[in-house]
């Protein structure tokens, strides 16, 4: 990794950048060695999620490689030779696409990595909430016993399943939920038009009304934001489950803590939040059997290679004169 301040020449010329806002990742020699026969520098710039502190960060990059921090027209106005930005991961709501658009600017992400992790951890947060594994670890070890019927539990088999959204993290749940003995599986996806033996296509009020576990996987866009809103949270099943591991934006916080505290919703499984970190006072940290996570669904150190190694990938693509392989602000 060149030091931070180590923007220089190659042999007289300029060398291309790569700016690394916010990775947090030990190294970068994956993506160094990926972008080394196009003689880039690869300089990672901590932001924190500071807009003004991203505009210093990427001027003059030709390249931008990014997690959370935001990338805004300013920050494109700022690098006016850069000519690929990809997100680190799956949700792009962080950067202007139009603008890079407009600019020219291809931006890219790595929507093929961590499939399983996170589909994964959507069931572990299922398993936790539906079985009150978190409650019955701290009774445990403050010393209770036998009291499982303070905490109701539901058998897994014979409920119904709604999945909102089924790109390949959602079929991927869904294949790992096949053998629990759901008696339906309920699907909500305008874009997908055939689905395995067994899930039912129906319209997401449908499935809202219907489904005795809801779980989320699509991406954060204005049409998503607040899907489970609080008159959709009114009309689900009493004592139905909510997973989120895709964007805490799709639900309203305060409505879902609203609904668990008065008992109408049976439990909460979430990774992801509107505005992250939470603050210490955030509605769900007192909601009785929810379980949360720190936005960790996609992390292994498999997957961490894979998406250092995917994302330079697209870099290199672009500087080796073709398109990102997922390019997602397309302006022809």
């Amino acid at each position: 990794m060149i030091a931070a301040d180590a923007i220089g020449n190659s042999e007289g010329g300029r060398s291309p950048v790569a700016i690394v806002v916010d990775a947090g990742y030990d190294q970068h020699t994956i993506e160094e060695e990926i972008l080394r026969p196009f003689g880039f520098q690869v300089i990672e710039r901590a932001c924190h999620g500071d807009a003004a502190a991203v505009v210093k960060a990427v001027a003059g990059a030709d390249a931008v490689l990014v997690r959370e921090s935001p990338i805004t027209e300013e920050a494109l106005d700022a690098m006016p030779n850069c000519r690929v930005i990809v997100r680190y991961g799956v949700g792009v709501d962080n950067i202007d696409r139009d603008a890079a658009a407009r600019r020219g600017i291809y931006v890219a992400n790595v929507p093929d990595y961590g499939v399983e992790e996170v589909s994964d951890q959507t069931l572990a947060l299922f398993f936790a909430v539906v079985r009150r594994v978190a409650t019955r670890d701290r009774a445990v070890r403050e010393g209770a016993w036998n009291v499982s019927r303070s905490e109701p539990m539901y058998r897994i088999a014979g409920r119904t399943l709604g999945i909102i959204g089924y790109g390949r993290i959602g079929a991927a749940f869904h294949r790992k939920c096949s053998t629990l003995g759901f008696a339906r599986t309920l699907v909500h996806d305008s874009n997908v038009h055939e689905l395995p033996f067994g899930a039912e296509h129906v319209e997401l009020d449908e499935l809202i009304e219907q489904a005795d576990v809801i779980s989320l996987h699509v991406p954060l866009r204005p049409s998503t934001q607040h899907i489970i809103s609080r008159e959709r949270i009114a009309r689900m099943r009493p004592g139905t489950v909510v997973l989120n591991t895709s964007r805490g934006g799709l639900i309203d916080e305060e409505a879902l803590a609203e609904a668990l505290h008065s008992g109408h919703l049976g439990g909460a499984g979430i990774d992801v939040y509107s505005k992250e970190p939470p603050q210490r006072d955030h509605p769900l940290f007192t909601t009785p059997n929810t379980v949360l996570s720190d936005h960790t669904a996609w992390y292994s150190e498999a997957s961490v290679s894979e998406l250092q190694t995917k994302a330079a990938q697209e870099v290199a693509r672009v500087f080796s004169g073709g398109e990102p392989l997922h390019w997602v602000n397309r302006w022809s």
